[in-house]
C-alpha cells in the first residue's frame, strides 16, 4: 500500500532525530510533505545532549531524498509564539495543514518524587506537556481554517498508563496528555478532527540511550552500559524484545493519520511489546 496520506501535509515537533525524524521519513514515503520543528540545542537540566542543527539539516536531506517537501524551523515547544510563528511559515510554503505529530519530548535523570528538583520538575512539564499543549494551540486554528478535518496524535508513553518509581515528573507530564487528548477528541470531533495518543515502550533513540536511562533501570551498577540496560529494559515487555524501533512507532502514528483511522478518535494506542500487560 502506498500514498497513504499522499498530498497532505504533517507538522512534525522533535524531528531532527529519533522518533520524530523517524515520523517525518514515514509520512514522506506515503505522500506527506512536512513541516518540521526542533529545538536544536541543549536543555538545561537534560542529562544527554541535546539535537542540533546538523541533526535537523539531515531530516530534511531525508525527506527530499523521498521526494517531498519540507520546512525545517528551529523553535522550542516553551515558546508559543515560536511556535506560532513556526506553523504559519510551512503553511506559507506548502499551504495547508492535516496532520500533527506532537512529538517533541524529553526524559530525566531519576529521582524520588519528593527529590525531584523544582526546575527539572518545571522543565519537564513545561515541555512534555504543556509543550504538546501549545503546538496544538499553533496548529488547530490552521485545520479549521482548512475545513477538511485532520489527525492530532500526541506522543505520550507507557508511562501515560501506568506508574514507574522515580520518575514522578514524567509519569505526570504523559498521563497528563492523555487527559488533554481526550479533550481535545471531544472538543475537535464536530470538525472531523481525530485526536489520539501513542504509548511506547522503551525506543531505540538517544532520549533513552544515554546514561541516566541506564542508572534508572540499573541503580545497581556504577556505570551501567547499553548492554547492562537490555535485560532489565526487556523485563518491562511481555515480547522477548528490550526495546521497540522508531519506525514501529511511526508505522502506528501513520495508520492513525491515515484514512484507514477515519474513525478512530480518543484512543490511547499502546506501541509497548506488551509492556502494559507485563
Amino acid at each position: 500500500m502506498t500514498g497513504r496520506v499522499e498530498g497532505k501535509v504533517a507538522l512534525i515537533t522533535g524531528a531532527a532525530r529519533g522518533q520524530g525524524r523517524a515520523h517525518a521519513l514515514r509520512l514522506a514515503e506515503e505522500g506527506a510533505d512536512v513541516i518540521a520543528v526542533d529545538i536544536c540545542k541543549d536543555i538545561k537540566g537534560v542529562p544527554y545532549p541535546g539535537p542540533t542543527s546538523d541533526d535537523l539539516a539531515r531530516t530534511v536531506d531525508e525527506v527530499k531524498n523521498l521526494g517531498r517537501r519540507i520546512v525545517a524551523i528551529e523553535a522550542d515547544v516553551r515558546d508559543q509564539r515560536a511556535l506560532d510563528g513556526a506553523v504559519e511559515q510551512g503553511m506559507a510554503h506548502l499551504g495547508r495543514l492535516d496532520i500533527v505529530a506532537a512529538n517533541a519530548g524529553i526524559s530525566s535523570a531519576p529521582y524520588p518524587a519528593q527529590d525531584i528538583p523544582e526546575d527539572v520538575w518545571t522543565t519537564m512539564l513545561d515541555i512534555n506537556l504543556s509543550g504538546v499543549w501549545r503546538t496544538c494551540k499553533a496548529a488547530i486554528p490552521h485545520l479549521l481554517a482548512g475545513g477538511q478535518g485532520g489527525s492530532i496524535v500526541l506522543t505520550s508513553s507507557a508511562a501515560g498508563m501506568q506508574a514507574y518509581a522515580n520518575v514522578a515528573h514524567y509519569v505526570s507530564a504523559k498521563h497528563g496528555l492523555v487527559g488533554l487528548m481526550r479533550t481535545l477528541a471531544l472538543e475537535l470531533a464536530p470538525q472531523n478532527i481525530r485526536v489520539n495518543s501513542l504509548h511506547p515502550t522503551q525506543v531505540d533513540t538517544p532520549m533513552i540511550m544515554n546514561e541516566s536511562t541506564y542508572a534508572l533501570f540499573r541503580p545497581d551498577l556504577e556505570h551501567p552500559t547499553r548492554e547492562d540496560f537490555a535485560p532489565a529494559s526487556q523485563a518491562m515487555n511481555a515480547l522477548p524484545i528490550p526495546w521497540v524501533e522508531s519506525r514501529d512507532v511511526s508505522n502506528a502514528l501513520l495508520f492513525l493519520a491515515s484514512d484507514e483511522a477515519r474513525y478512530i478518535t480518543g484512543v490511547a494506542l499502546p506501541v509497548d511489546a506488551g509492556a502494559l500487560i507485563a
